[in-house]
C-alpha cells in the first residue's frame, strides 16, 4: 500500500464534458437537436434580419421617417429573437425550458 499502486485505478480523474476533443464554451452548444433543414432556415432567417437592420441603417436621411423608425424596430427585434431562438435550440437550456 506504500507504493500508491492500490489507489492508481480508482482516483483518476474523470475527463468530464468540459475537457477532451470539445472544451470549453463548444462543450454546451449542439446542433443536433434541429434537423438540418430548419436549421438552415434558422440561420437563414437570422442572416436576413441581420442584413435588413443593416440596410435601414445604410440610409441617412429621409423626409418620414416613421416608417422608418418602426422598420429598424421591427428588423432588430427579429435578429435579437432570433438569435435567442437559435441560442435556445443549440444549448442545454431548451431542455430546461
Amino acid at each position: 500500500m506504500e507504493n500508491g499502486a492500490v489507489y492508481g485505478p480508482t482516483t483518476e480523474e474523470d475527463p468530464g464534458p468540459a475537457r477532451g476533443a470539445r472544451s470549453g464554451l463548444a462543450a454546451y452548444f449542439s446542433l443536433g437537436r434541429l434537423p438540418m433543414r430548419r436549421l438552415a432556415l434558422k440561420a437563414l432567417q437570422l442572416l436576413l434580419s441581420l442584413l435588413a437592420f443593416i440596410c435601414e441603417e445604410v440610409v441617412s436621411q429621409c423626409t418620414l421617417c416613421g416608417g422608418l423608425y418602426f422598420f429598424e424596430f421591427v428588423s432588430c427585434s427579429a435578429f435579437l429573437l432570433s438569435l435567442l431562438i437559435l441560442i435556445v435550440y443549440c444549448t442545454p437550456v431548451y431542455d430546461q425550458v
